[in-house]
């Protein structure tokens, strides 16, 4: 699967090292490489065109992040998903939605409502066209636009921690486990409730649009058997 990766473009801007480890960190949240996969710095390092020095730092990032585990004597490894992993996240991830998506209720302004009704729409145009990647990026506009009007700066600090894991899981379940027409019915429903300015339904519909997403990971994860549930 490490063959997927190309040389990285040596004349961006950015310091190698953060290129590397953004190339890789995308890798393994889009699922190129896959989890439990092993990473050896060397033939990582050919594939990209470069030193083992920034993918060494770049993968000891990603084990910050959760992303990777290095085990003694087994090797580096792309981390792998558990039923815990999954309880965890979205557990935390639920209350963080419940409480941006109140908070907007009572703090969104016209013009976000705006934004957040053209992205519903952008989403249902990528559904038609069967466009993963554009679903994936308005799922992620969609909340990032509730938690924006949260006006909430330490929330957006704490959702932020969370963020990588979270894009994981959800690149994850639309594109394996989840028909997208799921997913507007769950946003036009948090989007109503904000609109009718109803506290109440907005945090159910934010509570439900997240237990949905839990409780098929974790029903198709028990039944594959192919990874582990703790």
């Amino acid at each position: 699967m490490v063959g997927k990766l190309s040389k990285v473009n040596l004349n961006d801007y950015k310091p190698l090292r953060e290129i590397i480890f953004n190339t890789l960190r995308e890798a393994i949240i889009v699922g190129e490489l896959k989890p439990g996969e092993r990473l050896m710095e060397v033939q990582l390092a050919e594939k990209m065109g470069v030193s083992r020095t920034p993918v060494r730092e770049a993968i000891r990032k990603l084990e910050l992040e959760g992303l990777v585990t290095m085990i003694p004597r087994k090797g580096t490894h792309v981390a792998e998903l558990s039923v815990k992993d999954i309880m965890d996240v979205l557990e935390v991830r639920t209350s963080l939605d419940c409480l941006a998506t109140a908070l907007s209720v009572a703090r969104i302004s016209a013009e976000e409502i705006k934004e957040l009704k053209s992205i519903s729409a952008q989403f249902v145009n990528y559904m038609e066209k069967g466009n993963l990647q554009g679903l994936i990026k308005k799922d992620i506009e969609f909340h990032d636009v509730i938690y924006r009007s949260s006006r909430n700066e330490k929330l957006l600090q704490i959702a932020n921690n969370l963020r990588e894991q979270v894009y994981r899981f959800r690149v994850i379940y639309l594109k394996d486990y989840v028909s997208p027409r799921e997913v507007v019915k769950e946003h036009s429903d948090i989007l109503d409730a904000i609109v009718g300015k109803d506290t109440a339904a907005a945090q159910k519909a934010a509570e439900e649009h997240v237990r949905n997403q839990k409780e098929t990971m974790i029903n198709a994860i028990k039944n594959s058997g192919n990874t582990p549930l703790a």
